[in-house]
């Protein structure tokens, strides 16, 4: 048994509470005074609109501090929390708050402006996430709960509310918590079902390997909807006191390194495809230089270069980031390698909403490069292979921060899962000696050669991705052939001033190039450039069942 997470949020919140919490960059600031007082405010609210405790609350909204605010009032008060990502089409997020019979609806006005009340007539009320508005009441009971909040507080609460009058609940861990819906690689959203002990395992294996204080600092870059984010961009830093920073969009490159130089932030969570960019578009250029192959060449000279880049990198960030931590993909081979020589303190962890995230990890001092970590403490890692350390299987996964299945759906709870209750990750992998996580990729992306060799796509991809001009790439089987389709980085082609006869040439030199390092049957046989990047789950990864 973990201790609950929100028992150590509690006395965070008492140890903290004159300290800014939750914050958008430059914007409004919340301390954990003002995010008790509103949580206890909604509160009142839930209960005097007739909600009660399991039941369904969505959370659609753009990334902000009133966006955390609104899930710890929905999570503290044991109503279950609905977290939609925002940049769903309205259409389907309304079908995925009917879907999860919801009661209620935190949301942006453009939002609910674009969505049928007609068809979620199971909706009570709906509150503007920007500004703690009500957008919607389906009766006057539920407005005169709305209106009558302030009143209510103050007779519940005659003497004032103070840090002694917070309660946080407890001795819920089996219950359910949060209905998180996926937006996979290979097929339509489901609502993935978490309990609150999932979420205490996690945040306990967070604490154990990330320290972390009040003292820190964090920005949030990754959608909150989705449970990477969730997780480690917020549950687990605010329990332990650190203050968190919001965009309300996705910022520039040139506004997030302001806001990194402002804000100094202790950790910074990622996706593999950001920190390609930075490499390819800062590192690249000057490691590819003649002069600097040469000395990069020179064992100490080199690898003092690599250490002062790695330095100005880190300066960039803020100079106070301790963990660069990446999920959701795999890290290309070249920033793996070029990573690990600047000594940068990065780590690749693996994870899946179904675990609540995390599946692998392992602090950057031992991380192995190529790797995603070894199995979390909280969770039991096996491959389903006959030589799991050379031949790979699927990876199964058993624990605490597991999650109970789909909601809604007992045919897809039923397939996750085996006999001994190991949940089916869909993930290819071997796992080393030391205990080391190597994915291969996906059961449902693996190609069968015609001479019965396993053909993982990622691998080719990671080597075609490294190839100039390349900003995204994607390897389909086609009657027996492999064809890779590629995204091209219109700025790197426009930079190398290559006309219209030049940049045509582009697809067959990568098929030529790429081939030279490939074995016989993982060669391409043709490449295609499409005109629009591929389109993306919030992990960063291209949702591969929309592209054949």
């Amino acid at each position: 048994m973990y201790t609950h997470y929100l028992s150590i949020m509690q006395d965070t919140f008492k140890n903290n509470w004159n300290n800014p919490a939750l914050c958008n960059y430059k914007g409004e600031e919340f301390t954990f005074e003002q995010v008790a007082l509103n949580i206890e405010k909604f509160h009142i609210f839930f209960e005097n609109a007739g909600i009660r405790k399991g039941d369904k609350i969505s959370l659609c909204a753009r990334n902000s501090a009133r966006w955390a605010v609104s899930f710890l009032a929905i999570n503290t008060f044991q109503a279950v929390v609905v977290p939609i990502l925002s940049d769903f089409l309205p259409s389907t997020a309304a079908g995925l708050v009917n879907h999860s019979g919801s009661v209620m609806l935190f949301t942006d006005k453009d939002i609910w402006e674009k969505m049928d009340p007609d068809g979620i007539p199971g909706l009570k009320a709906v509150v503007n996430c920007a500004d703690f508005t009500l957008l919607y009441a389906a009766d006057e009971s539920v407005r005169k709960a709305f209106d009558g909040i302030s009143e209510s507080f103050d007779r519940k609460f005659p003497m004032g509310f103070g840090r002694d009058n917070l309660r946080f609940p407890t001795g819920n861990d089996s219950d359910l918590a949060v209905i998180n819906y996926t937006s996979g690689t290979t097929s339509a959203p489901k609502g993935v079902m978490l309990r609150y002990e999932c979420f205490s395992a996690m945040i306990d294996f967070a604490t154990s390997r990330v320290s972390c204080s009040a003292d820190d600092t964090l920005v949030s870059m990754l959608p909150m909807g989705h449970i990477y984010g969730l997780a480690f961009e917020f549950l687990f830093p605010i329990s332990q006191g650190v203050t968190i920073y919001y965009f309300g969009k996705t910022p520039s490159p040139s506004l997030l390194l302001k806001a990194m130089q402002d804000i100094r932030p202790f950790m910074v969570v990622t996706v593999p495809l950001v920190m390609e960019k930075v490499y390819k578009s800062s590192i690249r250029p000057l490691v590819s230089r003649w002069y600097m192959k040469l000395l990069l060449g020179i064992p100490v000279a080199g690898g003092a270069l690599y250490r002062k880049i790695g330095r100005k990198l880190m300066e960039a960030f803020g100079g106070k980031v301790r963990h660069f931590i990446m999920g959701g993909a795999a890290l290309s081979p070249e920033v793996d390698k070029a990573f690990h020589r600047m000594r940068l303190p990065y780590t690749v962890g693996y994870g899946m909403t179904e675990a609540a995230p995390l599946l692998g990890y392992e602090d950057w001092t031992s991380y192995v490069p190529g790797s995603c970590g070894k199995s979390v403490a909280c969770c039991e890692i096996r491959i389903d292979s006959e030589d799991p350390q050379h031949v790979a299987g699927e990876i199964l996964a058993r624990g605490a921060n597991i999650c109970s299945g789909y909601y809604n759906n007992p045919q897809a709870s039923a397939n996750a899962f085996t006999d001994d209750g190991f949940l089916r990750t869909g993930d290819l992998g071997i796992i080393d000696k030391d205990g080391n996580i190597f994915i291969k990729g996906r059961c449902k992306t693996m190609i069968l050669s015609a001479s019965g060799q396993n053909i993982y796509p990622e691998e080719i991809e990671a080597v075609i991705n490294a190839e100039p001009f390349v900003a995204e790439s994607l390897v389909l089987d086609r009657a027996s052939k492999l064809v890779a389709l590629i995204y091209l980085d219109q700025a790197a082609v426009k930079k190398a001033g290559l006309d219209d006869e030049a940049a045509s040439d582009i697809p067959e030199n990568i098929r030529i190039s790429v081939n030279r390092q490939m074995p016989q049957y993982s060669r391409i046989t043709k490449v295609e450039v499409v005109s629009e990047p591929f389109e993306k789950t919030p992990k960063m990864s291209i949702k591969r069942f929309l592209y054949k």
